[in-house]
C-alpha cells in the first residue's frame, strides 16, 4: 500500500512538473531509467544511495525544478532499471551517470549523490571533466581515510549471504534518526529489504571495500571540482582529513538526523541544498 502510495507521488510529480521518463543503454547494454523534470541551463543529476532508487528524491524534484532541470536515475540494478550485470562497481554506476548525462546533452551539471552516491558521482565526475562543475554528496564522505574493520566487513557480508533480509534490517536499522516518523522508517526499512539479493551484496561489497588502503581517497584525488556534504552527525565528519585528497571540500551538519535526511527534513534539507547548488555555480563562472 505505502509502495503504491509512493509511486502515485511519483506519478503526480511527473505530471506537475511536466517530467519525463527515458530509458538508455550503457556502456555494457545495461538499460537505465531516469526522469527529467523541468528545464534550465543547468542539470541537477540526483544519484542515490545503496538499494535505493529515483523514489528517494520525491522531496527534492519539486524544490528545484523550477530553476533546474533535474535528473533522477534507477541506477542498473534498481527501480526501473535492468538488473542483469554480474558484478555491480561503482565504475560501471560512473558509466551509467554518464549514459544519461550524455543522453539528456546537459553541459553543465552537478551531480548529486546520497550514502554509497559519493563513489558513483566520483567516477562520473572523472569520465565527465568538461561537464562536470561540482558535486555535493549527502550523509557520505565523512572521513576517506577510515574504511571499515575486515571482521566487521566480513560479518556483515557473511549475513547477508546467508539471511538476507534480516542483516540489511540490522545494518539499516541503526542508521535512521531517532525523530524520523514511524511510517517513513518501516517504508525505508522494508524498501530496501526487498532490494535483489545479488545486486545488494556485489553492490556494497564494491563500495566498503573501496575505502581499502585509501582506496576512495585515491579516487578523489582525481576529480578537480568543488566538493560538498550536507551530513547528518549519526558519523563523524572530518573535514581536515577530506581535504588532504579533495579540491575544495566542505560540509553542513544537519544535527539530530539520521542517514536519509533528504527524506526525514526535507524543508531543511533543501535549504542546504539550494545554497550549495548557487556556490557551485557561482564557483564555475570565476573560473572561465
Amino acid at each position: 500500500m505505502k509502495k503504491t502510495l509512493f509511486l502515485l507521488i511519483i506519478i503526480f510529480l511527473a505530471s506537475y512538473c511536466g517530467a519525463k521518463n527515458f530509458m538508455v543503454q550503457s556502456f555494457d547494454g545495461q538499460i537505465i531509467s531516469y526522469n527529467v523534470f523541468g528545464k534550465g541551463d543547468v542539470a541537477l543529476v540526483f544519484v542515490h544511495g545503496w538499494a535505493g532508487d529515483s523514489r528517494y528524491w520525491k522531496n527534492q524534484i519539486p524544490a528545484f525544478v523550477s530553476k533546474y532541470r533535474v535528473v533522477a536515475i534507477d541506477s542498473a540494478g534498481q527501480g526501473h532499471s535492468e538488473q542483469t550485470r554480474d558484478v555491480y562497481t561503482l565504475e560501471a554506476f560512473g558509466k551509467d551517470v554518464k549514459a544519461v548525462v550524455d543522453d539528456i546533452n546537459a553541459t553543465k551539471v552537478i551531480l548529486i549523490g546520497h550514502s554509497m552516491g559519493d563513489g558513483v558521482i566520483a567516477e562520473a565526475a572523472k569520465l565527465m571533466p568538461e561537464k562536470v562543475i561540482g558535486l555535493i554528496g549527502v550523509d557520505t564522505i565523512n572521513n576517506l581515510e577510515q574504511s571499515m574493520p575486515k571482521e566487521e566487513f566480513e560479518k556483515l557480508i557473511s549475513g547477508m549471504e546467508k539471511e538476507f533480509k534480516a542483516e540489511v534490517r540490522n545494518f539499516i536499522e541503526p542508521m535512521l534518526g531517532k525523530n524520523m516518523k514511524p511510517e517513513l522508517r518501516k517504508w525505508i526499512v522494508d524498501d530496501i529489504c526487498c532490494q535483489n539479493p545479488q545486486v545488494g551484496i556485489s553492490a556494497v561489497k564494491e563500495y566498503i571495500t573501496r575505502y581499502d588502503n585509501l582506496g576512495m581517497a585515491n579516487t578523489y584525488k582525481q576529480v578537480r571540482v568543488p566538493v560538498r556534504c550536507i551530513n547528518s552527525d549519526l558519523y563523524p565528519t572530518s573535514p581536515e582529513v577530506n581535504r588532504k585528497y579533495i579540491t575544495s571540500f566542505d560540509v553542513v551538519i544537519m544535527p539530530g538526523c539520521g542517514h536519509f535526511p533528504m527524506m526525514e527534513r526535507p524543508e531543511e534539507f533543501n535549504k542546504h541544498l539550494h545554497k550549495y547548488v548557487k556556490e557551485l555555480i557561482s564557483l564555475s563562472k570565476t573560473k572561465k
